[in-house]
């Protein structure tokens, strides 16, 4: 029933419109086409081993569903603190690395403040910062796609960033920043600095190590907040399950803006038995590793211009054909890759997520028969 007037009668109302701000945002979403072979997401080609599966299965009977979870996760946080040599209180979780960085967006971000990206970078870091209404003060990466410090030092010159965001390896492009290029945009940032290393157990080193007080490397090492996620090399995906790994300060604000038990008992259980299982996630990560490489081989000899890559993924730039007729052949084989040819820096570009060695195979034929 409509609103009763000042006459008695019903006025109609519509819904209220969404925030001015919001009107020219698109949600993020990778397209979803039905295919054998799906490499454009980055998950683990692998699934989590069978006897995390059966751990978990056995300890579903001893959740209590009829109560909320531990508010806190106090079990998780202690377990990944110990895994870093931290302690609980300097580790925050949430629902998939993403809530994490929306968590440190409501807490420093904000009308009037500001959050500093380098393009091309993983395009959620400014789409969660628009969304919370946070300006966003957008650098170049080189043209090879590195850190630019230099760039850095411009950007920091003309605004005052609460958060600054750094991408370890970076995704779309797979580089890893060194940790000297992540300690120098310590020391040029006036805020916090937050390495998204979503990839990060890829990598050769961790900003993790800079955080260490005996590092060395930075004389705040408080200033440095590092996010990670269960869903690539934990093959843990489909259990959204991320988290921070900061100054007790930075956890706290992060809690202050959380939801109440926003961490379900089964995503709290799920990680927890998954640090059971390091040897099995290490040994994934050894062959999507080699799968990586053999890839770049392949793609060395083909009519493409492709990037080195920290991750487990390869970004690459057909030269003969555009990029959309190629990632449209590819479906047509049933591969779907990732088209990030409209993103910023990245014009003619595709990626692909290195998936099983078979998978793999199928994707470099469907690319050479493309690419003829």
């Amino acid at each position: 029933m409509g609103a009763v007037g000042s006459e008695g009668g019903d006025v109609a109302r519509a819904a209220p419109a969404v925030r001015p701000d919001l009107v020219a945002l698109s949600g993020y979403h990778s397209a979803q086409v039905d295919v054998s072979v799906r490499l454009n997401t980055n998950e683990s080609p692998l699934p989590p081993p069978p006897e995390w599966l059966a751990e978990l299965t056995a300890s579903v009977g001893a959740v209590e569903f009829h109560r909320y979870p531990d508010r806190q996760a106090l079990a998780l946080r202690t377990a990944l603190g110990a895994s870093h040599g931290v302690g609980p209180e300097q580790i925050f979780c949430a629902n998939g690395s993403n809530e994490v960085l929306q968590c440190l967006l409501l807490a420093y971000g904000g009308p009037e403040r500001q959050a500093a990206i380098f393009e091309p970078t993983y395009t959620l870091h400014a789409h969660i910062a628009r969304i919370t209404g946070t300006e966003v003060a957008a650098g170049s990466r080189s043209s090879d796609f590195a850190l630019d410090l230099e760039e850095v030092a411009r950007v920091m010159g003309e605004c005052e960033p609460m958060l600054t965001f750094l991408c370890s390896p970076n995704n779309p492009t797979g580089r890893a920043d060194t940790p000297e290029q992540v300690a120098a945009t310590v020391a040029l940032a006036p805020g916090l600095v937050v390495v998204d290393e979503a990839y990060g157990q890829f990598a050769p080193a961790s900003a993790l190590d800079l955080r260490s007080p005996d590092d060395g490397r930075v004389t705040d090492p408080e200033r440095i907040a590092v996010v990670r996620t269960f869903s690539k090399t934990w093959s843990m995906a489909g259990a959204r399950l991320g988290y921070l790994v900061a100054d007790p300060a930075v956890v706290e604000a992060c809690e202050l803006v959380a939801l109440p038990y926003h961490l379900s008992a089964m995503t709290q259980l799920a990680g927890l038995l998954a640090l059971g299982y390091v040897e099995a996630m290490e040994s994934r990560m050894a062959l999507v590793t080699s799968e990586r490489d053999r890839i770049a081989k392949v793609l060395a000899m083909l009519p493409v211009t492709s990037w080195p890559s920290d991750a487990n993924f390869l970004l690459f730039r057909p030269e003969s054909k555009d990029a959309f007729t190629v990632w449209s052949d590819l479906v047509a084989s049933s591969v779907l890759v990732r088209d990030c040819s409209s993103w910023p820096g990245l014009t003619g570009c595709l990626r692909v997520t290195v998936g099983l060695p078979e998978e793999n195979d199928l994707f470099l034929a469907a690319l050479t028969e493309s690419l003829r």
